[in-house]
């Protein structure tokens, strides 16, 4: 559209879950519910129209080998960008990706700095691998450096023990999080296992990155504390190929591995019934690839959440979880707009008929 251009959204326009109006406008890059006077250049988009869909696990400039360069970085934020995701929290990454705050046709990106994680124990190139004594510090220089996250790696494999194990003693996670508080930073941690939630939720902690290990004993625990999980299940789902690669080497947490696997349905249905808040995110970046929000808010409904609690969990729900505007007046237009309801059939999110960001169509 040209300079002073005014896009007219008409249809059914989904401000909330239950909240429904019949168009909008959007001028000046902006979301107005009045129809603007004197509006000579209009160009009108029908259907149904969500809020720019909320990836709350993705990683931007990241590769299975660890830091990519700009442009493939751009192809990772494009190609999610076509899925319908406008909003990303980048859930760790080596990359300075600041360059995209710049371009108004990419989705915007809340990031949570670099990972942290214990010497020798995460995936290579990925993270900083520190020691206890030192964690303190690193949160704090992530949380300088994010957007208002910080990432750690609350588990892994531990080759001496031959399966999962908690990578932080108590005490380190108890000051690191109030650390990252004090700092305004609020605290995410990768977790596979049981043995490293009790602690990092005791510490203070605001969400659990996958929360395989989230068993019916520690369920009330999250619930009293308000701590929210991002299950990744697209990402989950890839656990009995891993598991099958340390059958030789690492037979019991292989057999670990596909436990997990086999009850991650069930456990995430148990979190959503104790209303822990539950979000959207596909894990993309490494091995993973991007434009996955539609096939993981499907897996949450596979998992037996409703279908409109599930497009809340990528849409209204998250945005305020990471305190974003949705399509309220004068919030910036970024909105996806679709053939049909998707709350109704939430398989209609792998096709957006339109995407809307910063007021410009850009698909």
């Amino acid at each position: 559209m040209s300079d002073g251009a005014v896009l007219h959204v008409k249809g059914r326009i989904l401000v909330g879950p239950e909240e429904v109006r019949d168009e909008l406008w959007v001028v000046g890059g902006r979301v107005s519910y009045d129809r603007p006077a004197g509006a000579g250049d209009v160009r009108t988009v029908e259907g149904w129209a969500l809020p720019g869909l909320v990836d709350a696990h993705c990683h931007v400039g990241l590769g299975a080998e660890g830091p990519v360069d700009a442009a493939t970085a751009e192809k990772q934020a494009l190609t999610d960008r076509e899925a319908g995701t406008l909003l990303i929290r980048d859930a760790g990454s080596p990359s300075d990706t600041r360059w995209v705050d710049d371009r108004e046709d990419l989705p915007k990106i809340i990031r949570a700095g670099r990972h942290i994680a214990r010497t020798r124990r995460y995936i290579r190139n990925f993270a900083w691998e520190i020691e206890p004594e030192d964690l303190v510090a690193y949160v704090a220089q992530e949380a300088r450096r994010g957007d208002g996250w910080v990432k750690l790696v609350g588990d892994w494999i531990d080759r001496d023990l031959g399966d999962l194990s908690a990578c932080w003693p108590r005490e380190a996670v108890e000051a690191a999080i109030a650390e990252a508080h004090r700092l305004g930073a609020r605290v995410t941690a990768h977790c596979f296992a049981e043995s490293s939630l009790h602690d990092l939720v005791e510490a203070g902690i605001d969400c659990i990155e996958h929360a395989t290990g989230l068993t019916d004993d520690l369920i009330p625990l999250f619930a009293e504390r308000g701590v929210a999980i991002v299950p990744t299940l697209v990402n989950i789902a890839t656990f009995p190929h891993l598991a099958a690669g340390g059958d030789t080497k690492f037979p019991r947490w292989s057999a670990h591995m596909r436990r997990l696997h086999e009850r991650r349905y069930d456990t995430v249905r148990g979190a959503y019934d104790a209303g822990i808040p539950v979000f959207v995110g596909t894990d993309a970046g490494g091995s993973l690839a991007h434009g996955l929000v539609a096939d993981e808010v499907a897996e949450l409904v596979t998992a037996g959440i409703p279908a409109v609690d599930a497009v809340s969990a990528a849409s209204w729900g998250a945005r305020a979880w990471l305190g974003r505007p949705g399509l309220e007046e004068g919030a910036p237009a970024d909105l996806v707009v679709y053939e049909d309801d998707p709350r109704t059939d939430v398989r209609v999110l792998a096709a957006p008929r339109r995407v809307v960001l910063n007021g410009l169509v850009v698909d």
